[in-house]
């Protein structure tokens, strides 16, 4: 059996355009959350602690190394 394979495609596909009211919501909470999770790697347990105990510490510890963010 021979199979018969379709000529490619001559037209161009464009991708409609995003407005930027609908995209800054969620540039926003991407943001914050990010923010959020550099203060728990970087901050949490020093001087600004919001949390007490060493929990936190614990689960970010590794990330910390990472990220060059001294602990001990």
């Amino acid at each position: 059996m021979a199979q018969t394979i379709a000529p490619p495609a001559t037209g161009t596909a464009t991708p409609a355009p995003l407005p930027l009211k609908a995209i800054a919501p969620w540039a926003l909470f991407v943001g914050v959350l990010m923010l959020v999770l550099l203060y728990f790697v970087g901050a949490e347990q020093g001087a600004t602690s919001v949390l007490s105990g060493t929990g936190v510490h614990e689960w970010v510890h590794d990330g910390r190394h990472l990220l060059g963010f001294p602990c001990h």
